[in-house]
């Protein structure tokens, strides 16, 4: 199948994370959903990787739209960009660009203050917890699917070596600090972890994500699939348009 007719693609310098970033939109009108990549993946990987046409029903029927920007912190951690340490610092400016960046952009695309549900597979799952986590302001669900949530193994660092950036960034660390308006407000809002047991899956990081939460209080749910589902988009495609039909069909579903 093609490009969509109603793609846009938008480009601008972000100071934040300091390098040009750019944002896709697929759909017209309906919920939007922030769709992050997978580690070191750029904003139409989703495209092509044919998550759009899986989700196309959805889309034409006006009942989401979904942006993806690039995996800009991903991809600087995969390609070894700077020290350790810069790229901790990255990662919490990359989610400061989402809040500050990407959440104007959506709701001005949109018209609306919606709030904005995010999703992601593999290292987009990580994104897609920690930004609900941290901005519950603006994000509302979150669906994690065959996610990596303790990322630390990923970075060329001793355990002296992690940074202040890390530590606010990274959900299953930070959660448990959480009081007050934050944690009132997080515990309003919703997590879906779902997980394949198949090749490359490890749902144990996902009952330790739940198991964080649910600590705090926070709605979640870990959504197993079997040992007949891997860790590849085959099941990312089945599980995305599955889910999201429910949650718009149902705004209660879970």
């Amino acid at each position: 199948m093609g490009i969509r007719g109603d793609k846009m693609v938008s480009r601008w310098w972000s100071d934040r994370v300091q390098r040009e970033v750019t944002l896709v939109r697929w759909g017209t009108i309906g919920q939007p959903v922030l769709l992050f990549p997978t580690a070191g993946g750029d904003a139409e990987e989703v495209e092509r990787f044919q998550m759009m046409d899986a989700l196309a029903p959805l889309l034409d029927a006006g009942r989401i739209k979904i942006y993806s920007c690039d995996s800009v912190a991903g991809k600087a951690l995969v390609q070894r960009e700077g020290s350790p340490r810069h790229q901790m610092w990255l990662q919490n400016m990359f989610h400061q660009y989402v809040r500050h960046e990407v959440v104007p952009a959506i709701r001005m695309d949109c018209k609306s203050d919606l709030d904005v549900w995010t999703a992601g597979a593999s290292f987009g799952a990580f994104h897609a917890a920690a930004v609900l986590c941290r901005f519950p302001d603006v994000f509302s669900r979150a669906l994690c699917m065959s996610g990596t949530y303790d990322i630390r193994r990923f970075y060329d660092a001793q355990p002296h070596d992690f940074s202040d950036d890390f530590w606010v960034s990274s959900p299953v660390h930070f959660v448990p600090t959480l009081a007050g308006r934050h944690l009132d407000v997080l515990r309003s809002r919703y997590l879906h972890i779902a997980s394949g047991e198949g090749r490359a899956e490890a749902i144990g990081e996902s009952w330790n994500l739940a198991n964080v939460l649910g600590r705090q209080g926070i709605p979640n749910k870990v959504d197993s699939w079997g040992t007949e589902w891997h860790h590849d988009w085959v099941t990312w495609r089945r599980m995305m348009p599955q889910i999201l039909d429910a949650w718009t069909r149902d705004p209660r579903a879970k």
